[in-house]
């Protein structure tokens, strides 16, 4: 059975192999989009969740509060400590935390945002400073959390990055199986004494490999030449990563079991996918300011998951406790999505 599922391998990686175009277009797609997206593109943003610290109130800080819950580009999520605003915002409650210290007859005003989101990160700076107003008594300081240079790159990386595996994976996989059923080639491994799970394992495992290539390469490109801190980190980037691929893997398996020629493959993988994934994932416009129905149907999209996973890891630098959910959530969407895309390959 080893020579048999060495077999089915190698002649996977020999047809990615001598199709040079598609190889080559595989490869230089993630590049090219992760390039192009790292220095571009940047969206409006509403609806900032804020949270306010006071350790004294007075008429002006009562004003302050009222118009913050009065204004529309604000969510105000109430009082709170110091201690448990930075909690809030290592959680991704809150996108920034306005603090006022009384100081004799001045008040003293931090704003402290979540720059994990550049875009987010200078909105909610300027809305906050313009709803303090200018004031000669008044002294404003500013503290940039987890992006301090406001790099749209560092928030397009994930975007990218959930976006070209769920793609490339998908259609590589789909493509390649529904070709060989086209061509009768399936037909022939399947009447084999070789088991369809030894099938699907050597169709997958090539891809598999390919993907990591492209991994790598991208995180090179975006902790060498993007500028994002490296640290311990990538390690659990990685296995993050290695785990979502298996899910995009799963799910071109699971798409060339419901189509029949190689264009309907590549609509439903590039096409169909694409646009949840643009719109829905978090990627280029955040999820909070949504309608409460269309966030409902972005928690079936793993890209959402996975880019706010990164997120984390990346950018913020956070421990494996704070993506415990996304990860419990992307590990059931993997077992799920590949015992159904078996079951059914194995009853076509």
């Amino acid at each position: 059975m080893s020579n048999i599922m060495s077999s089915l391998i190698k002649k996977e990686f020999l047809h990615i192999i001598r199709d040079r175009r598609t190889a080559a277009i595989t490869i230089l797609m993630p590049l090219v989009l992760l390039l192009l997206f790292g220095y571009a593109i940047s969206t409006e943003v509403n609806n900032v969740t804020v949270m306010a610290v006071v350790d004294f109130h007075s008429d002006k800080s009562r004003e302050l509060l009222a118009k913050m819950e009065a204004n529309s580009y604000f969510t105000f999520a109430g009082l709170t400590t110091v201690e448990e605003l930075d909690d809030a915002m290592r959680r991704g409650d809150v996108d920034a935390g306005l603090i006022m210290r009384q100081l004799g007859d001045k008040t003293d005003y931090q704003i402290i945002v979540d720059a994990s989101n550049p875009n987010m990160g200078k909105t909610a700076t300027a809305y906050l400073q313009g709803l303090i107003g200018s004031s000669e008594k008044s002294v404003v300081t500013t503290r940039t959390l987890y992006n301090p240079q406001l790099k749209s790159s560092y928030n397009f990386v994930p975007g990218i990055m959930g976006m070209i595996f769920i793609l490339v994976c998908a259609i590589m996989t789909s493509v390649s199986i529904v070709s060989e059923k086209e061509s009768g080639t399936m037909n022939l491994l399947l009447v084999s004494p070789v088991k369809p799970a030894m099938i699907i394992i050597g169709k997958l495992i090539p891809y598999f490999v390919l993907s990591c290539i492209i991994l790598a390469v991208m995180l090179g490109l975006s902790y060498g030449l993007l500028g994002i801190p490296l640290t311990a980190s990538i390690f659990n980037v990685i296995w993050l990563s290695m785990l979502y691929i298996v899910l995009a893997l799963s799910i071109g398996l699971l798409v060339s079991t419901l189509v029949t020629t190689q264009l309907a493959a590549l609509i439903v993988s590039a096409i169909v996918f694409m646009v949840p994934i643009i719109f829905f994932s978090g990627m280029l416009f955040p999820i909070d300011n949504m309608p409460l129905p269309l966030q409902w149907l972005s928690s079936i999209i793993p890209a959402r998951w996975y880019i706010a996973a990164l997120k984390k890891l990346m950018i913020q630098q956070l421990p494996l406790s704070y993506i415990v959910n996304e990860v419990l959530i992307l590990g059931s969407m993997t077992l799920i999505i590949l015992a159904v895309a078996i079951k059914k390959f194995k009853t076509r």
